[in-house]
């Protein structure tokens, strides 16, 4: 039998589901408005017929109570509104569960990028050795972050897994309870989440899907392409940011670090001891019996305990298990071994740290934090550092680091950002006692730029009683000038004495992180992606000078604003020229949720990435390998793209257009992340303290997705005017790099609708720099087209589109909300009288309200 084209079965088995299960979950009277559900639909349609008429939000909004209502009083189009809000960001729950439910209908779980597929083609291909040759070295490290920009509380999360299990086995009566369940479950959170309440958060991941997942994968791998040997490589590193990501994070305390830790510990034991138990119901023989029971009591035992007095260990347990698959091939006719192997998998896999949990600092934090130490030490009398080195040249103080060693207590330290400094350091320590190793062993440095900054991290590991630290020091390079220089960063330091015999006790690995989203901000698009690529080519090549494996981090983010996108096709496209036998990468927010929050989509998404490494390494005979003029022709695109954006970025009214047209100020009221919403402490806004995500997601709430497309077509249009046209062609069809890029633009451009805004263009004060973002627009959506020959955006992944269009078409009501409170707060204030305070509060609650449904929506924020 066929199967039918992926488009079709979207239509048919979320589409149609969706329109049928939306019938119901709107005429559920979810309060005292029993008529909101109905209204809701009207409105829908007034909000799609005003835009094409040229309506702004709030001509939109007035007609729908004129045509609707009799004269309605404040508060009754108030509560309406707000009811309208309710619903909405249920509508889109209600979607997130229809699609988490058929995703293995309408995905192929055996097609290009899975692991049968990969091992259909290696056999086809008589690459088998090869294959296996590729798994005992290739790695993927997903790294689960908090950044902020997962809007559903814990609460919700349960219902759409419980809604999308309902939506599986066509549970109507129970679809309808979680429905009502939905209408009553609250979306807003009161309090900013912790740090720990972050880390528990995402630990459900781990514990309910990862695990089951990443085992699935490793016992395919195992049985169906090693068959008869073992694999003796992980294959699947999983990472955790939670409780150990400090940069700009003053709520994160060596006490939480350490209680996360504990948690990853107690978790995976516990998964452990629920498959223990299960096989204890199975394996009831003799000589084994008691070996399994005295695992199961073993564990039970520790799962309690403070990981300081817990008496079990990763060895004891692989021992264990080892020895019961022994007996079972030698007495019991091997019954039973395939559910020991899987166990025994899951040990290899987690072992006793599940996720190792990552510490990251910035680099200007960890200079402020020596030079206390300096002269805090050297008037304690002690003699780590020489009593000139504040006063030292940068090429001194990097020579007087390399010599640091020591046992610094922190007690003794009085500056507080420097005691917690070196308390997160002896942190590590313990929790490798506990954890082992892999619990954590990475200490990541933001906003690196230099060698000294690498320097002074790795002095203040050494002087924590740990001369020979079992650490990996990963700097972070992110902005476009850093990139360019991070190659003879690295040079210098493989050539430094010391550092060269830490990476030597480290296996002369290096890993190397590279950030998206402070250097799309930074350097706009195409730039930003281009200064990655080819800082990787120089890391590599300098690190295969010096007999170095560079492993390369991605800060990569979920949108394509952000680095996001199609990951697979992205770290597919990488050629020759860049060192990949490990894919890791940054995984946060609605995007950990929306690709890895069920067991199929997290399967589908870790087998995309394992795939991604073995078609460079094993099946891709023809690399993209850039010739001189299609690498020109991507230098000058950037170059173009990057000035354009700066133009863009030092316009006079940018910063003001984004804090007073935008829903910025509004990111730090949501409570969905411990971490501030800007850097430093100043009431202004400056471009530097602002973090990437609110940015982004502030163009996104606007629907004028400009971290991802703006200088492409400025970019393209001059080969245009140039007569160079077919040089961009020639770029796009011989590069997969330049591919992705674009398809992954394509995304942005397709999630932008400026007819929302289109009533700016007449605003006194930002209209023309509305038009200059909305011209911009255009011409990247023509130029696109015009390169890759499509009619219409995202020609090739019809399916995806269909997705979009109909999340964009649930939250355009939610939208028109947001503008009109946002129009109403601008009008309130330019009254020039004393503001209605109250009035003020109740649109900006609107706003900040609205803000929920519409990023999750997006699933990827743009």
């Amino acid at each position: 039998m066929l199967r039918k084209p992926k488009i079709d079965r979207f239509n048919e088995n979320v589409l149609s589901r969706y329109q049928i299960y939306n019938s119901i979950f709107i005429t559920l009277p979810f309060d005292e408005i029993s008529n909101t559900g109905v209204l809701l639909p009207l409105f829908s349609e007034l909000c799609e017929k005003g835009y094409d008429q040229n309506r702004n939000p709030s001509e939109i909004v007035e007609r729908f109570f004129k045509k609707y209502y009799d004269k309605p009083s404040e508060t009754e189009r108030i509560d309406l509104l707000f009811r309208f809000i309710q619903y909405i960001e249920r509508q889109v729950v209600l979607f997130d569960a229809i699609e988490d439910a058929t995703f293995p209908v309408v995905h192929n779980m055996d097609g290009i990028g899975t692991l049968r597929n990969m091992r259909e083609e290696a056999e086809a291909k008589n690459k088998v050795a090869e294959l296996k040759t590729c798994l005992e070295q290739f790695n993927i490290r997903p790294v689960l972050t908090a950044h902020p920009t997962q809007f559903y509380p814990g609460s919700v999360l349960v219902i759409i897994t419980d809604l999308a299990d309902a939506i599986r086995k066509n549970d109507l009566n129970l679809i309808k309870k979680l429905l009502a369940q939905l209408g009553k479950t609250p979306f807003f959170k009161k309090e900013k989440p912790s740090p720990f309440d972050e880390a528990m958060s995402l630990i459900w991941y781990l514990e309910h899907v990862f695990y089951h997942s990443a085992s699935q994968i490793y016992n395919y791998i195992q049985d169906n392409i090693y068959i008869d040997s073992d694999l003796d490589n992980q294959v699947i590193n999983l990472g955790f940011w939670p409780g150990g990501d400090r940069d700009g994070n003053p709520f994160v305390t060596t006490d939480i670090t350490l209680k996360v830790a504990d948690r990853l510990r107690t978790t995976v034991l516990r998964n452990y001891y629920r498959d223990v138990r299960r096989l204890r119901r199975r394996i009831s023989f003799k000589y084994v019996d008691k070996l399994i029971l005295d695992l199961e009591n073993n564990l039970y035992e520790n799962i309690f305990l403070e990981s300081s007095q817990s008496t079990a260990s990763v060895d004891y347990t692989m021992d264990t298990l080892l020895k019961i698959r022994e007996i079972l091939i030698e007495k019991h006719q091997s019954l039973f071994v395939e559910e020991v192997n899987s166990l025994i998998n899951k040990v290899k896999l987690f072992g006793f740290h599940f996720a190792t949990l990552d510490i990251r600092q910035d680099s200007r934090v960890h200079h402020n934090v020596l030079s206390n130490i300096v002269e805090e030490s050297l008037a304690m009398g002690l003699d780590i550092f020489p009593k000139d080195y504040l006063k030292l040249s940068d090429a001194q103080q990097i020579e007087a680091l390399s010599r640091v060693v020591g046992k610094v207590n922190p007690s003794l330290i009085k500056d507080e950002m420097s005691r917690i400094t070196l308390e997160s350091i002896y942190a590590m320590k313990t929790i490798q006692q506990h954890n082992g190793e892999l619990g954590c062993n990475r200490y990541i440095i933001s906003n690196n730029g230099s060698v000294l900054n690498v320097m002074q991290a790795f002095a203040m590991i050494r002087m924590c009683d740990w001369e020979a630290p079992t650490v990996d020091v990963i700097p972070l390079f992110e902005t476009v000038d850093d990139l360019e220089i991070a190659h003879k960063v690295m040079e210098t330091l493989y050539s430094n004495k010391a550092y060269k015999e830490h990476l030597k006790r480290r296996g002369n690995k290096q890993t190397i992180m590279l950030g998206f989203s402070d250097g799309t901000k930074d350097g706009g698009y195409l730039m930003a992606n281009w200064s990655i690529y080819k800082a990787k080519e120089t890391l590599t090549a300098i690190s295969r000078q010096f007999g170095i494996k560079v492993i390369f981090f991605d800060g990569r983010g979920g949108p394509p604003a952000r680095g996001g996108g199609k990951t697979h096709q992205f770290y597919a496209s990488l050629g020759p020229t860049i060192e990949n036998e490990e894919v890791q990468l940054t995984i946060q927010g609605q995007t950990i949720s929306s690709n890895f929050g069920t067991l199929d989509s997290c399967q589908y998404n870790m087998e995309q990435l394992i795939s991604s490494g073995v078609v460079n390494n094993v099946f891709n005979d023809e690399h993209d390998r850039l010739n001189d003029e299609d690498r020109d022709t991507m230098n000058r695109l950037a170059a173009i793209s990057y000035q354009s954006y700066i133009d863009f970025k030092n316009h006079p009214k940018f910063l003001p257009y984004l804090e007073n047209m935008s829903t910025l100020k509004y990111y730090a009221k949501t409570n969905i992340g411990s971490r501030p919403s800007k850097r430093g402490g100043s009431d202004k806004l400056e471009f530097s303290a602002l973090r990437a995500i609110p940015f982004v997601g502030s163009w996104s709430q606007l629907k004028q997705n400009v971290p991802g497309f703006y200088g492409v077509g400025i970019a393209i249009e001059e080969f245009v005017k140039n007569n160079e046209f077919e040089k961009v062609v020639s770029l796009y069809k011989n590069s997969t790099f330049f591919r992705t890029l674009l398809e992954n633009s394509m995304m942005s451009l397709s999630k932008s609708y400026f007819k929302l805004t289109a009533y700016m263009q007449n605003d006194q004060e930002y209209g023309e720099f509305w038009k200059i973002i909305h011209n911009e627009y255009e011409r990247s959506k023509a130029m696109i087209l015009k390169v890759t020959g499509y009619s219409e955006l995202m020609e090739d992944t019809r399916s995806m589109k269909a997705s979009i269009e109909v999340r964009e078409n649930i939250v355009l009501p939610l939208l028109t909300i947001q503008q009109y409170a946002l129009k109403e707060i601008q009008l309130l204030k330019k009254e020039g009288k004393e503001v209605d305070a109250k009035r003020l509060e109740i649109f900006e609650r609107m706003v900040t309200r609205s803000l929920f449904g519409n990023i999750n929506a997006s699933r990827n924020s743009a």
